[in-house]
């Protein structure tokens, strides 16, 4: 029996090649064909995310020369204009529906929700919400990617690759690194099996890729690392014990963080009325809050180099990350559209400095850094792309810690995820 076995195999086998041969030599830019559509996602999304990115950086601008108290009257403006746009356009909703539509809607992103997103998104981010760009720029970028299919005629798999290409596109402009960008946009999608449809792997990077050249070329962003910690090398395996120690204190914080995030969504769940009346309201909250703590304001991209360069006492940077936790959370359940991503890594920084001041002879970078990792894994549940996201965001060059804080994170997370749509009902697809 064994011989003939092993015949039926060979000629399967042969059967096999035959048939990859055929159809390579009926056409032989097939693979070229998805290439290069994967790189066209790219290019637009690039495009789209510079043209969103520059616009921000304007509006951004011209808001912060305002004197302090201005804030307590543009930030509640903003939140009414940020209502009104919802209530007029539709709820663009955030990026627990982009996971729903992937798993769901055979990858469908829906780009008529692309206005609503960027207008309040636009109005929220530059009038200092904490909330980052990454929910806006996945939808656009990734409803592009779904456009793209439709105009192809293509179908199942396909369409959700598509998508998953243009997500990719826009965590990699925002990230300024392709490799974590586009693992990011597979590993966001589940809090348990880390990369989900791992098909999508090879369009994500193509596309990531294409992205990247386009974003810098025209903004000159994340070429160079985006925060300048500290030069650190690792050179004893005492610091990998500590790294596992920063990643426990990273995953409690996640636990606080999900604690103030929940009580924010039950607080602003109770207040009735339109839209609008909840995010004026979450606008005067967050007014009140960035007066009394000036760097809770906005997203963090730039107050988190502030923390790195400047010398703060342990006990206000403690207070800084419970604001920060603070200002998140009503800033999203208030209804303010944007991503948390960055604003996490801007609380993990103030913790892991803090860790710093109270026990001197730590090394500030390795336990800002790792207490980022573990308290953006333990949110998010993405442990590698976090690893792969902070070693190029810091020019961090030693993975090892990052990667055993973002594992600690991911493994000492609650249970149930924040972004609950990170369940998927087995069955579903």
């Amino acid at each position: 029996m064994q011989p003939k076995q092993r015949q039926r195999l060979d000629q399967t086998q042969r059967w096999a090649f035959s048939q990859l041969f055929g159809l390579a030599r009926r056409n032989p830019f097939i693979i070229s064909r998805w290439v290069l559509r994967w790189v066209l996602v790219g290019i637009v999304g690039g495009l789209l995310a510079a043209l969103y990115w520059n616009i921000l950086e304007l509006l951004t601008h011209a808001l912060q020369k305002l004197p302090p108290w201005g804030m307590l009257l543009i930030m509640p403006l903003a939140g009414l204009i940020v209502g009104l746009v919802i209530h007029f356009l539709g709820n663009p909703g955030e990026i627990g529906v982009i996971i729903d539509n992937i798993h769901f809607r055979s990858g469908r992103l829906d780009i008529n929700k692309n206005p609503a997103m960027i207008l309040a998104s636009l109005v929220g981010i530059s009038a200092g919400g904490s909330a980052g760009p990454e929910a806006p720029l996945v939808q656009v970028t990734g409803s592009f990617g779904t456009w793209v299919s439709d105009r192809l005629k293509l179908q199942g798999e396909d369409v959700r690759n598509m998508s998953l290409a243009g997500m990719a596109a826009g965590f990699t402009a925002l990230f300024g690194a392709p490799l974590g960008g586009a693992v990011f946009a597979l590993e966001i999608l589940h809090h348990q099996y880390v990369v989900e449809y791992y098909q999508a792997l090879m369009p994500a990077i193509v596309s990531s890729c294409a992205s990247y050249l386009v974003f810098a070329l025209i903004t000159h962003l994340g070429i160079a690392p985006t925060w300048y910690f500290p030069q650190y090398s690792l050179e004893s395996i005492n610091d990998i014990w500590f790294a596992i120690l920063f990643g426990m204190i990273g995953a409690l914080a996640g636990w606080i963080f999900m604690g103030i995030f929940h009580g924010c969504d039950r607080l602003f769940a109770r207040i009735p009325g339109p839209i609008y009346l909840r995010t004026a309201l979450a606008g005067l909250g967050l007014g009140i809050l960035a007066f009394s703590l000036p760097l809770t304001r906005y997203f963090g991209h730039d107050q988190l180099a502030v923390i790195v360069a400047t010398s703060f006492s342990g006990v206000f940077l403690l207070g800084l990350a419970l604001g920060k936790m603070a200002a998140i959370g009503v800033t999203v359940t208030g209804g303010w559209p944007g991503g948390f991503i960055i604003p996490l890594f801007f609380i993990g920084a103030c913790l892991g400095k803090a860790i710093a001041v109270f026990i001197p002879g730590i090394n500030p970078s390795l336990s800002m850094i790792c207490v980022m990792a573990a308290i953006n894994a333990a949110v998010t549940r993405t442990p590698i792309s976090t690893t792969l996201l902070l070693s190029k965001l810091t020019n961090f060059a030693p993975l090892t810690p990052i990667l055993f804080a973002s594992l600690l994170g991911f493994f000492f997370a609650p249970k149930v995820p924040l972004i609950t749509s990170q369940i998927k009902s087995q069955g579903n697809t």
